[in-house]
């Protein structure tokens, strides 16, 4: 029984073990001296470990009495996240390197945050939910922080470590709420508790408090504020990383809770999460019109882009679930492209990050702001680009569920949220002149950059095949 259940955590096994003898061989044969290997070879890993979980057996299974879950849903969302988390790793590596902030933890940090990640998307009971919350949450407070020197980054990762505390505190609330109520911390107990005749207030109760705990890790209104900082003030290669992998992780344990443990009661927080989508989407789309400075942009369009997820988990269905996967799928690809970008703004060899250093740039660097503009389009959800696919997708769901004012009002959000993209591209395009960037030093972040939006034009013929992976993976979840 044992080995099984070993056999189905084997990958996260494999990952910690891996991270825990590379710490000790970098600790004893020189630190840093060890880092830009260490950064290349955690990436690898990543992309075997991925690989081999997307090609593992179908099925369900089931580890430590339903505490963990080895599902085609979990399998879908590792895979993106190890993926996204592989690419950060690996076009953020000069970045930090030229800097001095390239020590040998922070690849082991970003793999123990992606075992928490991938416990995470797997969690069966609310023990387990904790245990891999935590893990990727105390390794993310490191590298907020990790650049010592700067005030900003020191702020970044104190406002994200009290934030995550309450946000913490929230959660483990409401778990014991709902083991009050339900007498188990297993989600299969806790739906047959929630499904029998009147749904006890307490349970609910616990339902809101464990969903607004989740909700600060998706940095869905109003649990958004620690956002905008922790973006502007983390290097942007960890910005990065915050903006793709762990969006991943939260949106998936978020809708394997509503789903796992209270899929008895839709109505009941169906309209808790359109009421998060609602005011995420226009926040994030509202808020964003001011910002100058592009990373600090980015943090109001994930607040948006998180609403727009929301809106197909608000939808309560199978397809609902399909449409908020192949939206995280299509969004991480995009941001990841966008940050290579951002990654090589550079002036005299400083990051630059005002959006108004980019006024005409199509003029030095005319393939870069072509790909940036197609990202931008896309991020937009302007047709036909896949960006446009993956908010139709979220729109179809909230409507064909009988939420067609979401979707009407997040057509509206999305209109608004198109003016500061569009923005970009007026300075890129048509900008005034003005002393330009420097050309970048690394040609990874520009493969990056190319592979995003090529993968934007590209897509749209099936989307690469990922719609009958999230259907299936959707259908492991809600059945």
């Amino acid at each position: 029984m044992i080995q099984a259940d070993l056999n189905i955590i084997l990958p996260e096994i494999l990952l910690s073990v891996f991270a825990m003898v590379a710490l000790l061989v970098a600790v004893y044969t020189g630190k840093d001296k060890l880092a830009p290997m260490m950064t290349w070879l955690t990436a690898l890993v990543f992309v075997l470990l991925g690989a081999w979980i997307g090609m593992s057996g179908g099925g369900d299974n089931v580890a430590f009495n339903g505490m963990f879950h080895d599902d085609a849903f979990s399998r879908y969302a590792k895979v993106a996240i190890l993926l996204s988390a592989a690419a950060v790793l690996v076009m953020g590596q000069d970045y930090m390197q030229r800097r001095g902030m390239l020590r040998f933890e922070y690849p082991m940090l970003v793999a123990l945050a992606a075992v928490g990640m991938m416990v995470m998307v797997s969690a069966g009971d609310l023990m387990a939910l904790y245990m891999g919350l935590e893990l990727q949450s105390l390794s993310l407070y490191v590298v907020a922080s990790l650049r010592r020197d700067s005030v900003k980054s020191t702020e970044a990762g104190m406002k994200y470590f009290v934030l995550g505390a309450l946000s913490s505190g929230l959660l483990l609330y409401g778990a014991s709420l709902v083991y009050g109520f339900s007498g188990t911390t297993n989600f299969a107990g806790i739906i047959q508790a929630a499904g029998e005749g009147q749904t006890p207030i307490g349970l609910l109760f616990g339902l809101t408090f464990v969903t607004a705990g989740l909700a600060f890790k998706v940095s869905a209104v109003p649990f958004h504020m620690w956002t905008p900082d922790v973006y502007e003030g983390a290097p942007t290669p960890i910005t990065a990383f915050f903006a793709t992998a762990p969006k991943i992780a939260a949106m998936a344990l978020l809708a394997r809770v509503l789903h796992d443990a209270f899929g008895g009661v839709v109505g009941d927080w169906q309209q808790i999460i359109a009421f998060l989508s609602l005011m995420s989407m226009f926040l994030g789309a509202v808020a964003a019109i001011g910002q100058r400075n592009i990373k600090r942009l980015m943090a109001y369009s994930s607040i948006a882009h998180m609403g727009y997820a929301l809106m197909g988990l608000a939808a309560g269905t199978a397809f609902g679930v399909q449409a908020m996967l192949v939206y995280m799928a299509i969004y991480v690809t995009m941001n990841v492209g966008t940050f290579a970008f951002i990654l090589s703004m550079e002036k005299d060899g400083q990051p630059v990050v005002d959006i108004q250093s980019l006024n005409l740039y199509s003029k030095r660097e005319p393939g870069k702001a072509l790909a940036m503009l197609i990202l931008l389009f896309s991020l937009a959800g302007v047709p036909p680009l896949v960006g446009f696919f993956g908010k139709f997708y979220v729109l179809k769901a909230a409507y064909e569920a009988g939420l067609a004012w979401l979707a009407v009002l997040g057509v509206i959000a999305s209109v608004i949220g198109a003016f500061y993209y569009l923005r970009i591209v007026y300075y890129m395009y048509f900008g005034e002149e003005t002393e330009g960037l420097d050309k970048s030093r690394s040609p990874v972040p520009h493969v990056f950059l190319m592979a995003s939006a090529a993968a934007m034009l590209l897509g749209v013929v099936n989307l690469f095949g990922i719609e009958g992976i999230a259907e299936a993976a959707s259908l492991a979840l809600v059945n």
